[in-house]
């Protein structure tokens, strides 16, 4: 998991004064959109990577548009109880909400879902990447992914990873690299990320895909090896590690990412103002610095990029998850 700034949330937790019902009791007044106070879904808890990113964006946008926007934490369900909410929304370009790559994954996890992140949702942008660094523990004679790779060929399912969960980000994403590689590795899910890792530098773990600032710190220390990031680029915030595509394994790809969606048949209009003003909030210096302390890499796209990519991770993580079995907690 990513390791949050608390004092950067102090600092700007100020936006969500107002009740989130209030943004909905107030009229619409006359005079080009928007003209009135902006209501951000967030579908996870308040203090998360969501939560933080989200509060980033929206106090730069204030000061673009002239209006407030209200965050509306409404966590719980893996981010299914909020995208439902936001689902239901009006379409009137007042209500936006977060996304992430959880909610691509929840299409093919969940048998039952009350939302469809393409049929109720229209893309605005992509806002942020950050990759997962696979980690090792040092007694393994590996030295890149390649050599892991033998190794797990070398020895199948013998070496233990671990993830926060079945269907967890971590669990997917360590299932791609498994079935690309064409490795069998044993899966060892926790209740939480964060024991996992103890397990692996104590050596009963043997690999682990973990958040930049949780690997990095461990690396340090020499308690864990870090191969590889798992995003198609390099990435600032871990610079000095090599993709795992050009490590060994061409064609593999996988990111916490994040996004601004609105519901399904907000006017297009809305649509590209949000877009321009984001994507602006987005490429501003002080904001990139801003998220590159979270751990995250700014990625802003046409609403057409975006739609785009979800259909692919939809289609990817699908077949992915079916391949494992992978089941919701």
């Amino acid at each position: 998991m990513m390791k949050y700034n608390y004092m950067f949330l102090l600092k700007y937790f100020s936006i969500t004064a107002m009740a989130a019902g209030s943004a909905c009791a107030i009229a619409q007044s006359s005079g080009p959109y928007p003209n009135r106070p902006l209501r951000f879904i967030v579908p996870y808890a308040a203090g998360g990577n969501g939560d933080i990113v989200s509060r980033i964006i929206a106090q730069k946008l204030i000061t673009q548009i002239g209006q407030q926007i209200v965050i509306d934490n409404r966590g719980g369900a893996g981010g299914n109880i909020g995208a439902e909410l936001a689902a239901r929304a009006a379409p009137d370009g007042y209500s936006i909400m977060l996304g992430t790559n959880t909610h691509v994954i929840n299409m093919s996890l969940f048998p039952k879902l009350g939302y469809d992140i393409q049929r109720d949702f229209a893309p605005v942008t992509r806002t942020t990447s950050a990759p997962m660094v696979l980690i090792i523990h040092p007694s393994l004679p590996a030295k890149t992914i390649k050599e892991f790779i033998a190794l797990a060929k070398a020895h199948p399912n013998k070496l233990n990873y671990a993830t926060g969960g079945s269907g967890s980000s971590a669990h997917v994403i360590t299932e791609l690299f498994r079935s690309m590689a064409g490795v069998q590795l044993t899966h060892v899910a926790y209740k939480g990320v964060a024991q996992g890792t103890t397990d692996l530098m104590a050596g009963q773990i043997q690999m682990q895909f973990n958040s930049p600032a949780t690997a990095l710190a461990h690396m340090q220390t020499g308690r864990v090896r870090a191969l590889a990031i798992s995003t198609a680029a390099r990435s600032s915030v871990a610079p000095g590690l090599p993709t795992i595509a050009e490590s060994g394994l061409p064609g593999f790809e996988a990111s916490i990412w994040q996004g601004i969606f609105v519901p399904a048949r907000t006017p297009p209009e809305m649509i590209a103002r949000l877009n321009r003003e984001i994507v602006a909030v987005l490429n501003a210096n002080d904001i990139k610095e801003q998220l590159r302390v979270q751990g995250l890499d700014s990625l802003p796209s046409t609403p057409e990029q975006f739609g785009a990519f979800v259909r692919d991770e939809i289609a990817k993580w699908a077949k992915v998850i079916k391949i494992s079995g992978a089941k919701a907690e």
